[in-house]
Order: C-alpha cells, then structure tokens, then sequence
C-alpha cells in the first residue's frame, strides 16, 4: 500500500459513523393533496423497502432529533417519514388524507405495510387511520399516545370538531363508532402487533385512559401488544421515551 492509499484509508476510519453511512441528515418532501410530506429514506433499503410513519408531523419529522431511533431504523434499512396536515384527531376526513400519502410512498417503492409510530396526539392521528385500514399495518407503535378520543382530544374540543365536521352532540352521539379503542376488531384480525412506552405518571395524556385501556381490550380480543410502563414518569422529553431499547428491538424484530 503507498503513502496515498493509506492517508485515505486512515481518513475513512476517522470519519464521524454519520458520515461513513452517509445517513441522510435533510427530508426529501413533496406536496399531496395540500399537505406536506416528509421522508428520511435509508441508505441502504432493507427487503420489501420498509418504512416507519411517524405523527405527528407539523413541519418536519421531529423524531429524526432522536439519535437512538433515526441511526437505529435508518442502519436497518427502515425508512422514516410523516405527513403534515396540521392538528387532526384521527377523523375521517383527515385519515382520507393520510391515505394519499400512503399511496404516494406505496407508488415510490416502499412498502405496503407500514410501522405506525404515533407520538402524544400522534397515536391517535395514526390509530384513527390505523383502524380503517388494519389490512394496510404492519404495526403500530406509540410514544406516551393518545389512544382514546374519551381522553386527551376532549381537551380541545374545538380542533377535535373541527376534525370531525362535527357538532359537539354529533361528535358524543357517535363517539363508539369514531373511537378507535371501539374499534379494534380488524387490527385483530390482521394480527397487527403493538408497542407502547407510557409513564404511569402523565397528566397530559393518563396512561389508564389510553396505553393501559388499550392494552387491555387488544389483548382481550387475543392480540399482541407489548407495553413499558415507566414508573413515576410523566409526559416529557427524556431518555425512557426517546431512548427505549425495547421499542427498538419490538421494530427491527417484527418479521
């Protein structure tokens, strides 16, 4: 080897390991429909091409800002992306808009069964959609998420009528038929696996009201669901949420 071939090889070894991979560090994106989609593709593509679907999405994938999970899909070959179309709650109209961006990734090569990650507000923006296309899933994972339209959304009913196209007594007359905790039965019946990581402290977003009653009538139903309870945790921005080595194997395990 002469003095060039070795300074180079020396060069390479030294590289930061962001720079060996080349992981992408800036969105691809494109307009659907009045939305903004956003997609961090691996550089090197696991078989079938998978994806992870990450909400909420408002400018940008803020998932990507957490150094365990972007280097840990991305070096598995699983794509990260997500859909901005403002604050929704998972009603019809909007999960009808999730659907064209999901078709759109579908026509770019990616794989027709995504991972669903749905952080806070994100779990039932992804559940929403989940449940009215369960045959399109290939699992769903939540980050403290909202699961339950009886819970968090009841907060502001104003953004949640707004979703919904609703009356406030509309929206109550057919909460059962809307919620998606109510309505779990195709999930089962694809054999949709889940994951959540929820403090058994938040506030914000109860973990009785959504992880644990979720948790509950799934595995009620016979379904897979894996859950992480972290004790005396709320809803917060920390290493037992962002850092959950568990929700990373339940994803590059997943067939």
């Amino acid at each position: 080897m002469n003095n060039r071939s070795f300074l180079l090889l020396l060069s390479c070894l030294t590289l930061p390991l962001e720079a060996q991979d080349a992981l992408p560090r800036t969105a691809q994106t494109f307009e659907i429909g009045g939305g903004k989609a956003f997609l961090y593709a691996a550089p090197k593509p696991a078989e079938g091409k998978p994806w992870l679907w990450y909400a909420p999405t408002l400018k940008g994938i803020s998932l990507v800002g957490r150094k365990m999970y972007f280097e840990a899909f991305m070096r598995a070959g699983i794509s990260i992306a997500g859909f901005d179309i403002g604050e929704v709650r998972g009603g019809p109209a909007s999960s009808a808009k999730f659907t064209l961006f999901y078709d759109a990734m579908v026509e770019r090569g990616f794989s027709s069964k995504p991972i669903l990650l749905g952080q806070s507000r994100g779990g039932i923006m992804t559940l929403g959609w989940a449940f009215r296309n369960p045959d399109k899933v290939k699992a769903w994972v939540g980050i403290y998420p909202v699961c339950n339209l009886e819970s968090y959304p009841m907060k502001n009913m104003t953004v949640t009528l707004a979703d919904y196209g609703l009356s406030d007594a509309e929206f109550r007359a057919r909460l059962k038929e809307l919620n998606p905790i109510d309505n779990l039965q195709g999930l089962l019946a694809n054999k949709v696996p889940m994951f959540s990581v929820h403090g058994d402290s938040d506030t914000v977003v109860p973990y009785d009201l959504n992880t644990k009653l979720l948790k509950e009538r799934y595995e009620a139903g016979g379904g897979s669901i894996q859950v992480k309870v972290i004790p005396g945790e709320g809803h917060k921005v920390g290493p037992s949420f962002f850092e959950c080595q568990e929700l990373v194997d339940f994803v590059l395990k997943l067939p």
